[in-house]
């Protein structure tokens, strides 16, 4: 193996380095660049955990040959003149992020965004803390909730790269805040503003990324996490029981995932009378696909097609006020202490 080096530069200061890190988005969504997104993230197996050999088969005789077409699709729906909203409200948070930590944190500090999947990668991230003589870098992965399909995943990554370092910096890893009171504070904020704009709603729906059953069932805290923070958010906003739900959403293939499902339970309650309903997605820190067209779109029109007349989605906390105050506390709380 060849290894990094000289590491570090001497001749450049000290600093401290704050990894951002997310799940990532195509280069753009021509049907080429989605194929290769999706080659990479479905060849993980953090997320697909299903025999090697087998998986490929699949993965290349069938699912790159139909799926990328339908992605990209989708993606031409949310992308805009600056690019993948998830890649632009990432920079934007990381952006900001680092303004808040200039006035607060001792010492210089450089904060980096990365992306476990697609571009800027985390090695470009890594590499770039490295030439700015990052002594110490803590990681902090855009996932309240952890999975093993999600921040371990950023944490396997970060480990290989790693490997061809020849001078490894010391090495911090937050790997959840699901049920942090500052990301509670700022989920219910949002959305009581979002209530004092657009009006109140009979019923609100906290909506989570699913992940197959089976991972929960060999113990994966993903789903007991959601849970958690739905029910920090509901007491924070003082919800009865009838008046809030959890569901999960993006479930692909015929194993079953998370329950209950986001479209099936928008259709049921359209069905049964419920007509103003918000939705918001408390996983999700920036809007992205999942968000903008899964949710923004195609879930209200499950909603309205079956009896519902308003619906309205509640943007992710993004680079709001609150939600970067939370994030450069809860780095602040990681950070080491100068020595």
């Amino acid at each position: 193996m060849k290894f990094h080096g000289p590491v570090p530069d001497n001749s450049t200061p000290p600093c401290t380095g704050i990894l951002i890190t997310n799940l990532g988005t195509p280069d753009s969504p021509a049907v080429a660049d989605v194929r290769s997104y999706l080659q990479e993230f479905l060849s993980d197996p953090r997320v697909v955990e299903v025999p090697r050999l087998l998986w490929w088969l699949v993965l290349h005789g069938v699912i790159l040959r139909i799926r990328p077409k339908r992605s990209a699709a989708a993606y031409r729906k949310v992308w805009t003149d600056r690019g993948s909203p998830l890649l632009t409200l990432s920079r934007a948070i990381a952006d900001a992020l680092q303004q808040t930590l200039d006035q607060r944190l001792d010492g210089p500090t450089k904060v980096v965004l990365a992306m476990r999947y697609g571009s800027p990668s985390i090695a470009e991230g890594l590499e770039t803390l490295r030439r700015a003589n990052a002594r110490r870098i803590l990681v902090l992965p855009l996932y309240p909730q952890y999975s093993a399909t999600t921040t371990a995943s950023t944490f396997d990554e970060i480990g290989r790269v790693l490997r061809g370092w020849r001078w490894l910096p010391e090495l911090r890893f937050i790997n959840h805040y699901h049920d942090a009171p500052g990301y509670i504070g700022a989920l219910a904020e949002s959305v009581t503003e979002f209530a004092r704009t657009h009006g109140a709603c009979e019923r609100l729906l906290l909506s989570f990324h699913g992940i197959p059953q089976s991972y929960a069932d060999q113990g994966d805290p993903y789903a007991a996490e959601c849970r958690a923070t739905a029910e920090r958010l509901a007491a924070a906003l003082a919800l009865s029981p009838d008046q809030w739900a959890i569901t999960f959403q993006s479930r692909v293939g015929r194993q079953a995932w998370l329950r209950p499902y986001t479209d099936e339970t928008l259709k049921q309650w359209g069905a049964n009378g419920i007509k103003r309903v918000h939705v918001l997605c408390p996983g999700f820190p920036a809007d992205c696909l999942e968000t903008l067209e899964e949710i923004g779109a195609e879930n209200r029109e499950y909603f309205l097609s079956a009896g519902g007349e308003e619906y309205h989605y509640i943007p992710a906390l993004n680079d709001r006020a609150a939600h970067i105050d939370f994030l450069a506390e809860l780095v602040r709380h990681h950070h080491w202490r100068n020595r």
